[in-house]
């Protein structure tokens, strides 16, 4: 009996350091202009770009989703600058310079092509991608995308003015924890996240229809990002789809924060994605 105890324990221990190790092996990480960029990949077929929201990681915004969508593609999910296990460097931080550091991670992965999808803040840099990187661009998943400042409530944008890390929800500050155990790497992505904001400024509406690539349009019907603006997006692209989908910011792809952790909407949102990019 101790002999078969002690081999079972053997045999747990060497489970266990197997799935470390192919976890591991699923992150990496790149010289990005001056980034020590991490990036994972899952999956294979064509590639899919995943980019994540605001105060977010791949995990907190992907991780009820990423499985799905790995097994039709080869998934590539990133963390952008001063997010997740991609620290912060001295360097403004703007959708546009994020839109250039993903191209050039891609370019070093000899990608050529590729479909984003990206979510809240994830969903315009994508935009800027699409816009500064054409050639990149096969399709485009826009989920809770803001383009305008109008297409939010009436005081978003003051409610940036006198927010602080306490006000950050729980889940997302324990997310960055988990693939960055350091208080101050978790302020700084805090405060870089809402300079960002407040400084949003517009993407034009020519800047909007010079995108040529198909885009699906994702948004919830009770969130900070209006479905009018959803729609507005939708109509200014030149070939889009539009989905509007119960429930609030990021709750249709199963985001951390989601009250409904039993809900079935990120499985048919994931089929429509999956549907979409097959077309």
């Amino acid at each position: 009996m101790q002999r078969t105890s002690i081999i079972f324990i053997l045999l747990l221990i060497v489970t266990h350091l197997q799935i470390n190790a192919q976890q591991k092996q699923t992150g990496h990480y790149a010289a990005v202009n001056g980034l020590k960029m991490y990036y994972e990949i899952h999956g294979s077929g064509a590639p899919l770009v995943l980019l994540h929201g605001g105060g977010s990681t791949i995990k907190s915004n992907y991780g009820a989703i990423l499985p799905e969508l790995a097994k039709t593609h080869q998934v590539i999910a990133i963390e952008l600058q001063a997010h997740g296990h991609t620290a912060d460097i001295d360097r403004p931080l703007s959708f546009e310079q994020d839109a250039d550091d993903v191209a050039a991670l891609l370019g070093q992965l000899h990608i050529a092509k590729a479909s984003f999808m990206g979510f809240s803040n994830g969903g315009t840099t994508a935009l800027q991608i699409a816009i500064r990187h054409p050639e990149l661009v096969n399709k485009l998943v826009l989920a809770s995308a803001l383009f305008r400042r109008d297409g939010t409530p009436p005081g978003f944008f003051d409610g940036f003015k006198n927010t602080t890390l306490d006000n950050m929800p729980p889940q997302l500050k324990e997310a960055y924890l988990e693939a960055n155990p350091d208080p101050k790497g978790l302020e700084a992505m805090f405060h870089r996240d809402v300079a960002r904001m407040e400084n949003f400024k517009d993407i034009s509406t020519e800047d909007i229809k010079s995108i040529q690539a198909p885009a699906l349009v994702i948004n919830g019907y009770a969130e900070p990002i209006l479905p009018e603006h959803a729609l507005l997006l939708a109509r200014t692209l030149p070939h889009a789809q539009l989905a509007i989908l119960p429930g609030g910011h990021g709750d249709y792809i199963g985001e951390i924060c989601a009250p409904d952790k039993q809900s079935k909407i990120p499985l048919l949102v994931t089929t429509m994605i999956t549907a979409f990019l097959k077309e």
